[in-house]
């Protein structure tokens, strides 16, 4: 009997040992390096996590049937983390912004086996905008140049420091012109609402959330530099030779995400806020319509003359390995997945459009036909109402704290740098020397209010003045 259970046995190992491998099921980690908390990536990052969006993509035919992929969330605060789990083998995608790109893509050039491809843009601001540098809301300060020898935090190796240094270049200031120290967003944020140091620059969304939280003043915009800032998705170049598919199912699951933000901006905030701690309201002045940054996921040219700005600035300071363009970067990846969503990449390669503030203003009644002079206002339990220009928008505010309501928050448009901004941050020109149709020009700068000023015979006016005026 025991002979016959012996045989039984060794029969039965047999036959599993010849089960056909196709039956064996592979598991394939992906490493994914988010930043989550950088407004503008969230629909490369945390968006697809939680709307799960790029499992519904994934493929599963082929020699993908018998593969199991497992999505490795990694979140990080900036760039060169990301970097450096790429070169580590523990992420194979990554986000992040143009300067961190290029040493990602320098980087991993340099390590024979680590190459990285840009394959896909997030989003972009096509002069600058969404880097900036703040200092307390009690300070002094109102320019660049007034920091001379101050004490200056930015988080090295990020967009904002590539901003920071192209500021510093482009005016011929040394090296020396300030003191400038390496601090994280949150470690910066501290030290300058405890007034350890004068300003601090930063990325999406700091420049601007600092401000919001109300211990903070914007004084230098990234617009100023007139040089474009984007955010991009990096893959190792091994990865993705291995698994195309997956790479054009992230980048399908991407453009979703897009289109999700774009379709109810207000709710999308709400959700960005749940899962970032971002309050909506900053959420929204980045990606709700005219916002600061545009989701547009086609690689442009002028963004590659970008990584070429950027690495000329860091090769200046010794502060780069040589990085080879044309072989970093890769779009056959994106232009797939347009061509899966039958949707056409080369037609929006060629364009800069953005989604507008759109409708009829409910006070002035008038279309909005110039959506850079248009404003919204938040009230509290409402829909955001748009309005057709910056007087007509601080009419309404004014006319709803008149009634009690209560402003969660307005924006409307610099006219000199062309972006969204708060509208109580602002700075204006006022002319009301008719009341019935008062001049209101708001300005994210100082200077350039005062500018503006003297251009139209007003004043220079602060948030409640022009409210003020508006309300006559």
């Amino acid at each position: 009997m025991k002979h016959i259970i012996l045989r039984i046995g060794a029969v039965l190992a047999l036959a599993l040992a010849s089960v056909p491998p196709a039956l064996a099921r592979q598991e394939v980690v992906i490493g994914i390096g988010t930043q989550n908390t950088t407004t503008n990536t969230v629909t490369g990052g945390v968006v697809l996590k939680e709307m799960k969006l790029i499992e519904k993509y994934l493929p599963t035919t082929g020699k993908y049937k018998d593969i199991d992929f497992k999505l490795d969330w990694q979140n990080f605060t900036s760039g060169p983390p990301i970097t450096n789990g790429m070169m580590a083998k523990k992420l194979q995608i990554g986000m992040m912004g143009d300067y961190p790109l290029l040493v990602n893509g320098a980087t991993g050039q340099a390590q024979p086996g680590n190459e990285t491809q840009l394959v896909a843009i997030i989003a972009y601001n096509a002069f600058g905008s969404g880097n900036g540098v703040v200092v307390h809301k009690d300070s002094p300060y109102y320019e660049l140049a007034d920091l001379k020898g101050k004490l200056i935090s930015v988080p090295f190796g990020s967009a904002a420091h590539g901003m920071v240094l192209q500021a510093m270049q482009s005016r011929g200031w040394k090296d020396d012109y300030w003191n400038l120290v390496s601090q994280s967003p949150e470690v910066g944020t501290t030290n300058l609402q405890e007034k350890k140091i004068e300003a601090h620059a930063d990325f999406v969304p700091f420049a601007d959330l600092l401000p919001y939280r109300g211990f903070a003043r914007k004084i230098f915009d990234g617009a100023e530099t007139k040089v474009p800032t984007f955010h991009g998705v990096v893959v190792r170049k091994d990865f993705a030779a291995e698994y195309p598919e997956v790479v054009v199912a992230y980048i399908k699951a991407l453009v979703e995400a897009n289109t999700w933000v774009r379709t109810n901006p207000a709710a999308a905030s709400a959700k960005i806020e749940e899962w970032t701690k971002i309050e909506k309201e900053v959420a929204y002045l980045y990606l709700g319509p005219g916002g600061i940054h545009t989701l547009d996921p086609t690689i442009k040219p002028r963004w590659l003359d970008t990584i070429k700005t950027g690495h000329e600035v860091l090769t200046r300071l010794n502060r780069v390995k040589p990085l080879d363009i044309n072989a970093w970067v890769n779009e056959n990846y994106v232009r797939q997945a347009y061509k899966e969503l039958k949707l056409d990449y080369d037609a929006q390669k060629q364009t800069l459009a953005n989604y507008d503030v759109s409708g009829t203003d409910a006070l002035c009644k008038t279309p909005i036909t110039r959506p850079k002079e248009a404003g919204e206002v938040w009230l509290d339990g409402a829909p955001i109402a748009a309005y057709s220009s910056p007087a007509c928008t601080l009419a309404a505010i004014h006319k709803a704290q008149g009634e009690n309501k209560k402003v969660k928050v307005a924006y409307l448009n610099d006219k000199t740098l062309g972006i969204k901004l708060f509208a109580d941050k602002a700075f204006y020109a006022v002319n009301a020397s008719d009341p019935r149709k008062p001049q209101i020009v708001p300005f994210l700068l100082k200077k350039d209010a005062q500018a503006e000023a003297t251009a139209i015979g007003g004043k220079l006016a602060t948030y409640p003045e022009a409210l003020a005026a508006a309300g006559l």
